[in-house]
């Protein structure tokens, strides 16, 4: 079977974070969901960017955009991302609606320069949502202390929201508050919580990276070769680490009688998800990203794969993207929270006995 698509059967969802009018157009999106399974696609405007700025298929859609009159270079980017956000949601509707509404979805970043601007965030945030209108978009917001309160505003209004730029466990606890508290606010108001999801994604593969490197300094500094046994096991294992007990809060928190009075409402399970980017290091597993992730979220994760189109399409089968599933998948579900705490513990002890010296 298709390495990427088998990770259906271990409750996984890979997502593009890629998205470009030509690669909706001509199908390929449509290929990479039908031969490989993807189940999702995120944008952001660095993405945009580069599409817009890549070829040429954007040139004919601006010049009509300002034939009604002279528009900003944020009113044509509005313009341009709103149409291939609409177009590649409706691709990915038959996912939508063939997962009840819990996959399927294609994300939509507010401006970065709001990410400490509750009030612009959601102002903007209710524009998009009205502007693309289809059930299966996601908004993107910062997971940053002034949009705590924005997330949870957007929630409340019915808007389903992908929450990003997440690393620390605390703020997890706060943006899964921040949407159940979202969900009980639209419930009192009479909303139907069916059609509200979220995903809340962990920045995985950029922790190590800056992890890792702190670990190299102290691994060439050490003397004793048991040091630097110690040290060199810890690399590429911390942010898995701390998504592992992360989860442990995901479990807490989406039970118990709170929770359950919403689920009686029809309301859906924040999702977990993880950002990976291709590995760079020479010495780690190309697809250890996604296959520990199956790992520490025991199913229904979403893993975002990045990378180019050219590799995305190559051979239809993403495995450039580090979305290949090598290994069992469950070989780490045992290594739950006390093995994560003594990873994590490690590492911070690492990190005070560097700054002490």
């Amino acid at each position: 079977m298709n390495p990427v698509k088998a990770l259906e059967q271990h409750g996984q969802a890979v997502w593009l974070d890629f998205l470009a009018r030509g690669f909706v157009a001509k199908g390929d999106l449509k290929r990479l969901i039908d031969e490989d399974g993807v189940k999702g696609v995120t944008s952001n405007p660095a993405i945009f960017e580069k599409a817009i700025g890549s070829s040429d298929e954007y040139d004919a859609p601006i010049a009509k955009a300002l034939k009604g009159g002279d528009r900003s270079p944020t009113q044509l980017f509005e313009a341009v991302a709103v149409e291939d956000i609409q177009n590649a949601a409706d691709v990915l509707r038959p996912v939508y609606d063939s997962f009840n509404g819990n996959d399927g979805f294609v994300s939509l970043e507010v401006s970065p320069y709001l990410a400490m601007d509750a009030k612009g965030t959601i102002a903007e945030a209710e524009q998009l949502w009205k502007a693309v209108d289809r059930r299966n978009l996601m908004i993107k917001v910062p997971a940053t202390e002034a949009c705590l309160p924005a997330i949870q505003h957007l929630i409340s209004r019915g808007i389903s929201v992908n929450i990003t730029l997440l690393f620390a466990q605390e703020v997890y606890r706060q943006v899964a508050e921040a949407y159940l508290a979202g969900l009980e606010a639209y419930v009192a108001d009479g909303g139907d919580p069916s059609h509200v999801a979220s995903v809340a994604s962990f920045f995985v593969s950029r922790i190590d990276s800056v992890v890792d490197k702190q670990l190299d300094e102290k691994i060439a500094q050490a003397n004793d070769p048991t040091e630097k046994e110690r040290l060199t096991a810890l690399k590429g294992k911390i942010a898995i680490a701390n998504a592992k007990m992360a989860y442990q809060d995901y479990k807490r928190l989406f039970s118990g009688a709170r929770w359950e009075r919403l689920a009686a409402k029809g309301a859906k399970l924040s999702n977990t998800g993880d950002e990976f980017k291709s590995t760079k290091d020479r010495d780690a597993v190309p697809t250890a990203g996604i296959t520990r992730n199956q790992a520490w979220s025991e199913g229904s994760a979403k893993n975002t794969a990045f990378d180019t189109h050219a590799d995305a399409t190559a051979s239809h089968t993403l495995p450039q993207m580090g979305a290949q599933n090598t290994g069992a998948p469950k070989d780490g579900v045992a290594d739950k929270q006390p093995s994560a705490q003594k990873k994590a513990s490690a590492s911070d002890k690492t990190g005070k006995a560097q700054a002490k010296q």
